[in-house]
């Protein structure tokens, strides 16, 4: 298998204490809600193990969400809803959800770091960084209080539409996921827009 090549050590031109780090979870879901969160880190309270959700055990996650929501100079979690993903694509919503997230900070940045390689539109100044949440702290921080935010929510969503799994896949396509689609049909909180969604409803008329 061929090595890909590191990322280039990333330098941010901003160097003040309102630096803010914005990140989203969801986009891949067929159900629920995408949810962002927007960080801004306390230099005089760090956090240690700070690093990508997604490489982090579910009792860590959880450890370093309760350590960022007591030590950060400030933090908001926002969401995109599935109406809105369906009428905007996945996309669009992910960036409104960020711009959302940011929007409510208090006090607000200076800066802000967005993962990814494609910004919101705003007012702010502020850098794109691809795979940012594994290489600066502070959108990592925003990726742990969105994901944690998210899995939370499909957990609770599980007791609502019961039989999809959602606790377990948290919305994504498994097998089982799919499987329960074509048994059950789709919920209110599933995406229509999306095409193991939409297929099933036309399958079904």
């Amino acid at each position: 298998m061929e090595q890909k090549e590191p990322l280039p050590p990333y330098v941010c031109a901003y160097s003040g204490d309102l630096l803010a780090g914005v990140d989203e979870v969801g986009r891949g879901p067929l159900a629920g809600d995408v949810v962002a969160a927007a960080v801004i880190l306390d230099p005089q309270r760090p956090i240690e193990g700070l690093a990508d959700s997604k490489a982090l055990s579910e009792k860590k996650r959880e450890e370093l969400f309760g350590q960022i929501r007591e030590r950060a100079l400030c933090f908001a979690v926002a969401r995109a809803t599935v109406g809105e993903i369906d009428r905007l694509n996945i996309l669009h919503a992910s960036l409104l959800a960020m711009r959302r997230a940011v929007e409510q900070l208090q006090p607000q940045p200076e800066f802000v770091l967005v993962d990814g390689n494609r910004k919101p539109d705003w007012r702010y100044d502020c850098d794109t960084v691809v795979k940012g949440d594994s290489r600066i702290e502070v959108i990592a921080a925003a990726s742990i209080l969105a994901k944690v935010t998210r899995d939370r929510e499909m957990v609770a969503l599980d007791r609502k539409y019961p039989g999809y799994g959602l606790a377990q896949h948290k919305g994504y396509p498994t097998k089982t996921h799919l499987q329960a689609l074509k048994r059950l049909g789709s919920s209110p909180i599933h995406r229509q827009s999306f095409a193991p969604v939409r297929q099933l409803v036309m399958e079904l008329g």
